[in-house]
């Protein structure tokens, strides 16, 4: 069902895109899918899917979290690790390297 609906899609974008019609066919393309989307068959089923997403939003967003919060622990842990090593044995940082011009050779 998707993929008719994104080939109407396409379709139609392709048309009013390449029409020689030009603003008058858009205009009647833009009155059709205004009438179809006002239909309440569609608006119907346009619910449905809100409702459908709404509870699989939920259904979710504890799994999301725990994702998150465990990523943002690991994270942290990493750092503090890399910071705290750092502290403890500290290494001078290198020596700026001479241009070989200025070697003398």
């Amino acid at each position: 069902m998707r993929g008719k609906l994104l080939l109407v899609v396409g379709l139609a974008a392709g048309y009013v895109l390449g029409a020689k019609a030009g603003r008058g066919r858009y205009e009647d393309i833009k009155r059709a899918t205004g009438k179809l989307w006002s239909d309440p068959r569609v608006q119907r089923q346009v619910k449905k899917v809100e409702g459908r997403a709404k509870d699989f939003a939920k259904d979710k967003a504890p799994e999301v979290v725990d994702f998150l919060s465990d990523g943002a622990k690991k994270v942290v842990s990493q750092v503090s690790r890399s910071g705290s090593a750092k502290a403890k044995s500290p290494v001078a940082p290198p020596a700026a390297a001479k241009p070989a011009s200025a070697s003398g050779k």
